[in-house]
């Protein structure tokens, strides 16, 4: 065995650090150690194994976590290639690639020190005990943590460590507290992070014997137990209206017995598709025919799916995915939302059955720990999540597809800030396998790429069983004031057709993309609005809440009664979110039965189904909702989409305003009309003119693409450039114009060939999350010109002691505010 292994850990430096191995321990390249790294314990990832002795003097890993890699050679490339290209910690990439953080429990314990153990040895001294001081809060509180310490030794000049939670729990002491007794050198803080097991256990109660007399509480648990079989869920059992007390009582009297199980995981509730015997169009089978053709090869290939709202991509989809699960290989389907998840698993569940493993950040640390073992371990070869899916350890990789491909979700915003569908590329060349990026609106760059011919373009231009494409009525709200002599939310033509539908027992989904009541608060004498503490951002009216909220921090304030800066009692709340939307809606049609799908009313995927499934069922008459509801929902009952203000991200700074415009009105319109009675849609908007408006309206896609690329070509923006933001942030102004300030005279004077450099400037949201921020815009026609000038960027920095967590570089990025 070697006798050093080089490691990376999940910290902000890049670079790996070399361990020594101790005579026992057989650590292998790919799988996971645990390591003293400074004060502290932490897992990473083995990616070297040699004997090259180092100058410096090295500490042994402390155990082997794993006997097999965790990462086989494949991901370890791909984690290298993240790395190198998005210019991220290579240690910070493997912990984003693997979802086992409930394998890992972090824990910090305390003991007395020999002078903890003199102060209080003085204490005692001085005729007074620790409880009984006259001191302040703070001395008396350390006096208890020592009092508490001391107690707890076996044996004189002995001592134990006890862990924070406990520590706190019986002194009532604070963390700021102990971090000075650690500073007094009065405790040792010590890090005793363990690996644990995380298995997902559920506690189920067992009816043994019933013998004497029985309350009415404890009857009523063992007349549910007889009932059920004689086995019931714990968690069950406390829905009865019995104190929780009960049920241990009878446990005490081996009445019943509590045992744990491991725990079953429901991929989903969402109600699947009645049947996948599609009868596939001449597009669908050519779709077909190629995706199959491509796995076949065995070589990797790149398809552009196009195909409008309706035209049965998501069955082509399945179709490949089996064939794919019948040559014993593997798949992984992409899709953008959380929400979209479940459903697209009930599908999957239903054609391939245990096959299948779910992958989100919905899931909590076991659920995510279990299926990852379930694909590790060749039993689910058959994948889908989120954008962390991309990573799921499947063996013999045969195809990945990225539904919705141009969704911004798929791009992480924290580092190692990648997007999944350009990983899934890079990981299907690997794997020589087939990617499929299948959207109704794909992004430019890939529609450029196909055109190009690096992707190969299969299109589906019709709608399944030749439905027609939804009608578009575009409704000036300019007019619409003139006309009405009032600002309306909801136009009468759009309360109209709503009305109109109800009375056909047809089902209507309204979108507004912005969350809350009002999303201004405005004092009529002075002109201020109400901002966040942290962010140079409005806060937002909850009225369910009754609270003021910021949606970038979460920072919340009680709604004023009068002016913050004035003092003024008039105070006005201006705009319309989903919220207030809903409240509309209800008063309009106080008989319908509405709900609203949006981040305040879907706190887990289990609310999201719920609702979903309701509409499905016909028990709602009206969703409203932001974004969630506009992609990928085939619900056939809706057969009018009302668009309500979708145009104001027209007027934000950033060069793919029009583009994601045109998405999502190409998105919602295409949840109208998917049954058999055709679709409308009604679209609000104070930008009829612009032409991301108008060509969605005729469901243009090449018009579109057309005119963008043309201002796109004239700006050197992408796809015709390479792109990159780097932020520069600081909770000082002043450090933060310094250090932005010192790059910029190094961008300057070092003319780097083929790149443009932009700024510095002031990020169009300058103050975000407590931290002020400035950033520069690099274009390069190369992306390895743009790479290397990143990384001399990044080493000046770091020579100008400008600490690395403060500058972001956002490479491909796709959010510039």
């Amino acid at each position: 065995m070697p006798e050093f292994c080089d490691v990376a850990l999940p910290v902000p430096l890049e670079m790996v650090f070399t361990y020594r191995v101790p005579g026992e321990a057989t650590p292998v390249v790919g799988g996971r150690v645990l390591v003293p790294f400074r004060q502290r314990r932490m897992t990473g990832i083995v990616v070297d194994l040699h004997d090259r002795k180092p100058s410096v003097k090295t500490k042994p890993i402390l155990s082997v976590l794993d006997a097999s890699p965790v990462l086989d050679d494949q991901l370890l490339r791909l984690g290298r290639w993240i790395a190198e290209y998005y210019l991220a910690p290579l240690g910070e990439v493997f912990r984003t690639m693997l979802p086992l953080n409930a394998e890992f429990k972090r824990a910090i314990a305390y003991r007395i020190t020999p002078e903890g153990q003199m102060a209080l040895h003085l204490a005692g001294m001085s005729g007074s005990s620790a409880r009984s001081r006259r001191t302040p809060d703070e001395q008396a509180a350390e006096f208890r943590v020592l009092d508490y310490l001391a107690a707890q030794e076996p044996e004189p000049g002995e001592t134990v460590q006890v862990r924070e939670p406990t520590l706190r729990a019986a002194t009532g002491a604070s963390k700021l507290i102990l971090s000075g007794m650690v500073r007094k050198k009065w405790l040792a803080r010590e890090d005793v992070s363990a690996v644990q097991d995380a298995t997902r256990t559920v506690k189920i109660a067992v009816l043994k014997s019933v013998e004497g007399k029985l309350n009415d509480h404890q009857r009523a648990i063992v007349d549910t137990l007889a009932a059920s079989g004689g086995r019931v869920a714990v968690e069950a059992l406390q829905g009865l209206e019995v104190p929780r007390t009960t049920l241990s009582t009878l446990a005490r009297r081996r009445v019943v017995e509590i045992i744990e199980e491991p725990a079953a995981f429901e991929i989903s509730r969402s109600k699947p598709r009645p049947s996948f015997e599609f009868d596939f169009n001449a597009a669908q089978q050519a779709a077909l025919a190629r995706l199959r053709e491509a796995v076949d090869a065995k070589k990797f290939a790149g398809i552009l799916l196009h195909g409008v709202t309706g035209s049965g991509k998501t069955a082509v989809y399945l179709a490949g995915m089996r064939a794919v699960l019948d040559a014993g290989r593997s798949a992984i389907l992409l899709v953008p939302e959380i929400g979209l998840t479940p459903a697209v698993a009930a599908d999957l569940h239903q054609i391939f059955g245990e096959e299948v493993a779910i992958l989100h950040s919905a899931l909590s640390d076991r659920e995510r720990a279990q299926q990852w073992h379930r694909i590790k371990s060749g039993e689910a070869r058959m994948v889908v999540g989120t954008r962390s899916a991309v990573f799921a350890p499947v063996a013999d990789l045969a195809l990945i597809i990225v539904d919705e491909e141009q969704d911004s979700s798929y791009k992480q915003e924290e580092t190692p800030r990648y997007h999944a569908r350009d990983i899934a590329v890079v990981r299907a060349k690997m794997a020589n396998g087939v990617v499929v990026l299948g959207s109704a609106t794909p992004s430019l760059e890939s529609y450029f790429n196909a055109k190009k011919n690096k992707y190969a373009l299969v299109e589906l231009p019709d709608r399944v069983e030749k439905r027609p494409l939804p009608e578009v009525e575009i409704i000036d709200m300019r007019q619409e004031f003139q006309e009405s002599g009032q600002e309306q939310v909801i136009s009468r033509k759009l309360a109209a057709e709503i009305k109109e539908r109800f009375e056909r027992k047809e089902q209507v989904m309204v979108l507004l993309n912005r969350r809350g009541y009002s999303p201004l608060v405005l004092c009529r004498t002075c002109g201020k609005t109400l901002e966040c503490q942290n962010c140079a951002i409005a806060l937002t009216l909850h009225k369910r809440e009754h609270k003021m909220v910021c949606h970038y921090c979460g920072y919340t304030a009680p709604v004023p009664k009068a002016c913050a800066h004035c003092g003024s009692e008039y105070v006005y709340f201006l705009g319309t979110g989903s919220e207030k939307l809903e409240e509309l809606l209800h008063g309009m049609f106080p008989q319908a039965r509405i709900a609203r799908l949006d981040r305040d009313t879907v706190r887990g995927h289990q609310d999201f189904e719920r609702t979903l499934n309701a509409l499905s069922e016909g028990e709602l008459d009206l969703l409203v909702g932001t974004q969630m509801i506009a992609k990928g929902h085939d619900i056939h009952g809706v057969t009018l989409v009302g668009v309500i203000g979708a145009d104001s991200a027209l007027g934000l700074p950033d060069f793919r305003a029009a583009e994601r415009t045109f998405q999502l009105l190409t998105q919602v319109a295409g949840r109208a009309g998917r049954g058999q009675s055709p679709g409308k849609v009604v679209l609000q908007t104070y930008f009829q003119d612009h032409y991301a408006v108008q060509y969605a309206a005729r469901h243009d896609f090449a018009g579109f693409y057309d005119k963008e690329l043309r201002f796109r070509s004239w700006m050197h923006y992408p796809p015709y450039s390479a792109l990159a933001n780097v932020l520069i942030r600081s909770d000082k102004l002043d450090e933060a114009l310094q250090w932005s300030g010192t790059l910029g005279k190094w961008f300057e004077q070092n003319r780097h060939e083929g790149v443009r450099v932009l700024g510095p400037a002031a990020a169009p949201i300058l103050r975000l999350k407590r931290d002020y921020r400035y950033h520069f815009v690099l274009k390069s026609p190369s992306r390895e010109k743009l790479n290397s000038t990143l990384r001399a960027m990044l080493a000046y920095a770091a020579a100008r002691k400008i600490p690395r967590t403060q500058v972001i570089v956002d490479v491909d990025a796709i959010w510039l505010m």
